[in-house]
């Protein structure tokens, strides 16, 4: 691909960055092959599985050297076309973005923030390192950006993440202090997509620059009122200049002198496989020991005007915070039991979390030991995954959601499996929407998985009736 011509203004902000014979290298590496790259998603695949090892080989795989989860793949093989990828087994990703959050390092167990979290690279590595266990709130403030993270959250089969698509500051008005760990890949100039994206070249200007910089900055402060004593923030661009990068985090330190540079890490382009990446990351100090505050100012706090018609939590339905609402998602929680108990009687749900109604749609808020997140802290904000989506409630009957079935392993859900070999055509037409045919015996739910090495990995659920397994794929997600 010919990209556009660079600004002239972009050439020379590279030569007083890096120097004549280092910016010729780098403006080279835009005439290089891209690097593609995927990570494995440990919450389904173990590394060191036979699963990984035919991965592996079906697309070339290659290490990506600063993520122990990360491949280079060869662009001719295409896995985000296979089933695979439907089944949630690994993450397309650019291999430089792998690092902030290798950086980051969150635990199993903390409570962990992704606060500009679309389309969702960021937030399945996050969630695979927790392993299932503590708390991640993944943002969004754009709509359709929210939607596709929600969409990815659930392909990969993460339980204990609540999507939110929020301003900054109408987190951190609620959740003040609150987070071990919070992830900002802030919104950039873009100069690391220049060589796949032409349209970011068109886009850049020393302005726009300045425009980011500025936005960059009103975020991080929210950002740093969410960070607990103690807690780490990782801050990560896609672009090169020193003024949204390490000049941005200079100011930040010499704003909150209670904040202290761990380690920065830049990944270029003409030195590495990889279309280039900056991560800084901070560590809050013990609060009592530096007498220092976070505050956010009274301009950012959240407006409490009208919400859109996206979903709300606590305007309306059954999404109240009344006795009543509280009794109808405890009971449909109960719907849920009673189905998983004829059904699926190995499942186990994660611990202590609760319950909530939207509509006839039931989740399960997760539990975390660092955060009470009670229902009260999503009232008002747009919620477009609160939690585990369990399934809807419909006229008394139970009716499982494909966020389960993707959070399900073949174990909880053994015997009701549908078993579909690795390169069968019975899985393109389960994708496609089409019903299977069955054994006339067969009867009730199933969980539709697909082969990879000795591993079985859901695609969705079936109903099987009359020598027909009816197709539960969601229409927006068949292809």
């Amino acid at each position: 691909m010919t990209i556009p011509t660079l600004p002239a203004a972009y050439l020379e902000a590279v030569t007083a960055l890096l120097g004549p014979a280092e910016a010729e290298a780098f403006l080279a590496s835009y005439d290089a092959p891209r690097a593609y790259g995927l990570r494995l998603n440990t919450l389904k695949i173990n590394p060191a599985s036979s699963a990984a090892d035919q991965l592996s080989e079906r697309f070339a795989l290659r290490p990506v050297p600063w993520c122990g989860t990360g491949y280079y793949y060869e662009e001719s093989t295409r896995p985000g076309k296979h089933p695979y990828h439907a089944a949630g087994l690994y993450y397309i990703q650019e291999p430089s973005a792998m690092s902030a959050v290798e950086l980051l390092d969150p635990k199993p167990g903390q409570t962990v923030l992704d606060l500009a979290a679309a389309p969702g690279g960021k937030t399945t590595q996050i969630a695979a390192k927790m392993a299932g266990q503590g708390l991640l709130i993944s943002n969004e403030i754009h709509p359709q950006r929210a939607r596709i993270l929600a969409e990815n959250v659930e392909r990969l089969g993460i339980r204990n993440a609540v999507v939110t698509q929020a301003a900054p500051p109408a987190l951190s008005a609620r959740f003040p202090l609150a987070f071990d760990r919070i992830m900002l890949d802030a919104p950039c100039s873009g100069e690391g997509m220049f060589r796949k994206d032409p349209e970011a070249i068109r886009e850049w200007s020393p302005e726009a620059v300045e425009l980011c910089a500025a936005r960059q900055w009103d975020i991080l402060q929210d950002a740093v009122t969410m960070l607990k004593p103690g807690g780490r923030l990782a801050y990560s661009t896609c672009t090169f200049n020193r003024r949204e990068n390490e000049d941005t985090i200079a100011r930040l330190l010499a704003t909150y002198p209670f904040l202290r540079l761990i380690a920065e890490k830049r990944i270029w382009p003409q030195r590495e496989q990889g279309e280039g990446h900056y991560v800084a990351l901070i560590e809050r100090d013990n609060e009592e020991k530096s007498g220092a505050t976070a505050t956010i100012p009274a301009s950012r706090l959240p407006h409490t005007g009208r919400a859109g018609r996206e979903r709300e939590y606590g305007r309306g339905g059954r999404g109240g915070r009344s006795g009543q609402a509280e009794r109808s998602a405890a009971a449909a929680l109960d719907s849920f039991r009673a189905w998983a108990a004829d059904e699926l009687p190995a499942i186990a749900l994660p611990a202590g979390g609760t319950p909530l109604l939207f509509g006839e749609a039931l989740y399960l808020l997760p539990a975390s030991g660092g955060l009470a997140l009670t229902p009260e802290h999503l009232t008002g904000l747009k919620v477009p995954r609160a939690g585990l989506h369990l399934g809807d409630v419909r006229k008394g009957r139970f009716e499982p959601a494909h966020a389960l079935a993707m959070a399900l392993s073949a174990a909880e859900a053994a015997p009701r499996l549908w078993t579909l070999g690795e390169d069968s055509p019975l899985a393109a037409a389960y994708l496609r929407g089409e019903t299977l045919e069955v054994p006339a015996d067969l009867r009730g739910w199933h969980l539709v998985t697909l082969v990879c090495g000795e591993g079985q990995y859901p695609l969705g659920w079936g109903k099987a009736s009359g020598g027909q397994l009816k197709n539960h794929l969601p229409k927006g997600l068949r292809h």
